[in-house]
């Protein structure tokens, strides 16, 4: 088996947990070592492990190891993966529970975490370290750039593209056609209909600018 680590220690590093136990529970690919993360002390035991260490140690760590990095903001997500500079560390897809229309017109990345019962369509690209945390759909012909954090229940609609950075909360949908580019939020329960405005939050059916 290969060792392997989780960047983030929370709700989501304890759930990515529970993915590689799902998915050695089929077969034995991954060997948990446990935690890194810079929040919290060295050795900070939760249910699934201990916290090894930062970035620093991180960065320091003599041999080759996967890492996966579960932390649910985009921007925390992008600063994250671009600090991790050790040649020996590799980010692997961590994929359970998902299924394609056409596995063989399907592009992925590196560093993403696909939740149980996501469905992506035909001709669907997602890039590096996104997050899609479960029960997600993307629709035919999706891009999906980098560093996107999509929570349970999003549906995305057919021919959509999107950039990186953004944040799709629960239960979220977006329509056909749209183009979205980087930092839009788009709140629980929401639906969007048109092209949002960059670095912007919206909210409401159908999602509107919303400035606080």
């Amino acid at each position: 088996m290969k060792e392997i680590a989780v960047y983030g220690a929370g709700g989501l590093g304890r759930e990515t947990v529970c993915l590689l136990q799902k998915i050695n529970s089929q077969q034995k690919n991954w060997d948990f070592i446990g935690f890194f993360d810079d929040g919290q002390p060295v050795g900070t035991l939760n249910e699934y492990g201990r916290v090894l260490g930062g970035i620093c140690e991180l960065n320091a760590w003599k041999k080759e190891l996967n890492v996966i990095i579960a932390i649910g903001n985009p921007h925390s997500l992008m600063q994250v993966s671009r600090k991790i500079t050790n040649p020996l560390i590799m980010f692997p897809n961590i994929i359970y529970g998902f299924s394609c229309a056409d596995e063989d017109n399907f592009s992925i990345g590196k560093g993403n975490i696909i939740g149980g019962s996501t469905y992506f369509s035909c001709n669907v690209s997602i890039g590096d370290f996104n997050i899609l945390n479960g029960s997600v759909q993307l629709g035919h012909d999706v891009t999906l750039g980098s560093y996107n954090v999509l929570m349970p229940g999003v549906r995305i609609s057919g021919e959509t593209t999107i950039g990186d950075g953004n944040l799709f909360g629960v239960n979220s949908i977006v329509l056909q056609q749209l183009k979205i580019g980087s930092g839009v939020r788009l709140g629980a329960g929401s639906v969007l209909m048109h092209k949002p405005k960059a670095n912007s939050l919206y909210i409401g059916n159908p999602a509107k600018i919303f400035k606080y």
